[in-house]
């Protein structure tokens, strides 16, 4: 008898149902699989006969052969065991399994016949759903990111047991359910705030700025400045997310198995802060098995690097694709996966190895080759793609004396909220939402610029001896600032400000 069940995998960061057919034949035992499996699915072959036989059901000794369908696409993790095991206990007929199409199974097994949670089954539920499952069969660990889906049903054996009694009628399982609004409303913000930065206004002004429009942002400022304590805040000020920007957050997670076991869907925008010894490979994903690296886990959200200029230049080179395009493309030899890495980049560094040059307190004993060796470090290229670049001036005492409360995080994100509204209804109808997202075709239609504004601009760029690139990311800026201020058009205190950010890779690079 032949018997055929449906599972899922996953290509990048979408799901597709594979059928796991079984066939149990007359011959010499042997136990088979077939339809390109990877070594962790072939494994899967003692596991399956230990798991079936210490869940009190029989293994025949046949020749057994299981065909993972479609053929041509490479098979993948351990995710398949449980439909293999379905599958061979149908079509040994010790299970009776109506509606076959209306049921995907996902799971690892143990051998004493648990389910093992696997990586990437919101994707691989969500494309069940869309291919007309009516029931998905998943880890009891997974069972509530599987339940934010709608319109299929969850259910989630702890055993292979519990599952074929299901199956038989033995005893039912109950559907799984999560109430996504409620971890909407239970939002967390990390417990900090902007009321706890004494000082460094400008440098809150040039965050504002670049939460309002997206905006990738550069800090340089001596050790203990509070140029982490400032980014570390920056999510508290950031627009809340949408269902569908939280879905595919929760897909990127689920699939790189960093999605925690009692959190079905990632409401809050993530801040991913990597150690500055961080590969490529693990920055913008790869590997032999391609998974998301740090730049595509901090989609929709925030990516820090703390000390810039101490990451490998050829992790930070591999940035550049990634920041312009909101998408990074990994081509491995099986498939070319691309992963979404739409986030906001902001770094700090020191602008020396001791970290003092151009401190009032003259305590920099870099010499200027070691000064420039060290900010050679940060390639031209990559600073052209990065908005705002923001001097972080040591704190004053006077400042960490005052008692009086500064502006908290609400207040400032209250400013962002509208600034982003705006923005939301002027893209409405070219698939953008942010300032920052705007084409050089764009750029000419919502940042027109009066003849005092041109003005200003061209002497800046004849001064600065600005890029193309530089240029269109002054008139991004400056059209978030005049959003910021209720503005329509652009004035001359918008491209003024605008440009002043943009003038610190000429004083330190130049």
């Amino acid at each position: 008898m032949i018997a055929k069940v449906k599972s899922c995998g996953l290509v990048g960061l979408d799901g597709y149902i594979v059928e796991v057919e079984t066939d149990i034949a007359m011959g010499l035992p042997a136990f088979d699989i077939v339809g390109l499996p990877d070594a962790a699915v072939k494994e899967s072959r003692e596991r399956v006969r230990a798991a079936i036989k210490n869940s009190g059901y029989a293994f025949a000794s046949r020749r057994v052969t299981i065909n993972l369908a479609p053929a041509h696409i490479k098979k993948e993790g351990s995710v398949y065991d449980l439909p293999v095991a379905v599958s061979f206990l149908w079509a040994s007929g010790q299970i009776a399994l109506d509606n076959v199409d209306d049921f995907v199974f996902i799971g690892e097994l143990s051998l004493n016949g648990d389910i093992r949670p696997v990586c990437g089954v919101l994707p691989m539920v969500i494309a069940a759903r869309d291919n007309g499952a009516k029931y998905a069969i998943v880890p009891k660990e997974n069972a509530l990111e599987a339940a934010v889906v709608k319109g299929i049903e969850i259910l989630a054996p702890e055993t292979l047991a519990q599952l074929c009694d299901h199956i038989n009628g033995i005893k039912k399982l109950s559907v799984h359910t999560v109430d996504v609004d409620e971890y909407f409303k239970n939002t967390d913000q990390r417990g900090i705030d902007f009321s706890e930065v004494k000082g460094q206004e400008n440098v809150k002004r040039a965050l504002e700025i670049a939460a309002a429009g997206n905006h990738n942002m550069l800090m340089i400022g001596s050790p203990g400045s509070g140029k982490s304590m400032i980014a570390q805040r920056l999510p508290t000020i950031l627009p809340d997310m949408s269902f569908e920007e939280a879905l595919e957050v929760t897909k990127i997670h689920s699939i790189a198995g960093a999605l925690p076991d009692d959190t079905p869907i990632i409401t809050t925008r993530p801040f991913r802060h990597p150690h500055h010894t961080i590969s490529a490979t693990g920055l913008s994903g790869g590997g032999r098995t391609p998974k998301p690296g740090e730049i595509s886990l901090a989609h929709n959200g925030v990516l820090f690097l703390d000390e810039l200029p101490e990451f490998n230049k050829d992790a930070l080179e591999v940035m550049r694709q990634p920041l312009e395009d909101g998408s990074v493309t990994i081509a491995r030899v099986s498939a070319t996966l691309t992963y979404p890495c739409n986030v906001m980049f902001v770094a700090s560094m020191n602008p020396c190895k001791c970290g003092y040059y151009g401190d009032p307190s003259g305590r920099c004993k870099c010499s200027e080759s070691q000064i420039a060796q060290y900010l050679g470090k940060v390639s031209g290229p990559l600073l052209d793609r990065i908005d705002l670049h923001i001097e972080v001036a040591p704190v004053k005492y006077k400042d960490l004396e005052n008692t009086a409360p500064a502006e908290s995080s609400e207040s400032i994100k209250k400013r962002v909220d509208a600034a982003r509204k705006i923005q939301m209804q002027r893209y409405k109808d070219y698939n953008i939402y942010s300032n920052s997202q705007l084409t050089p075709a764009m750029i000419n239609i919502f940042c027109r610029l009066g003849e005092k504004e041109r003005a200003i601009i061209k002497g800046a760029f004849d001064r600065l001896g600005l890029s193309a690139r530089a240029y269109n990311r002054i008139l991004k800026v400056a059209r978030t600032i005049a959003d910021l201020d209720g503005s329509e058009n652009i004035q001359s205190k918008h491209i003024a400000e605008a440009i002043q950010y943009r003038s610190l890779d000429r004083k330190f690079w130049s």
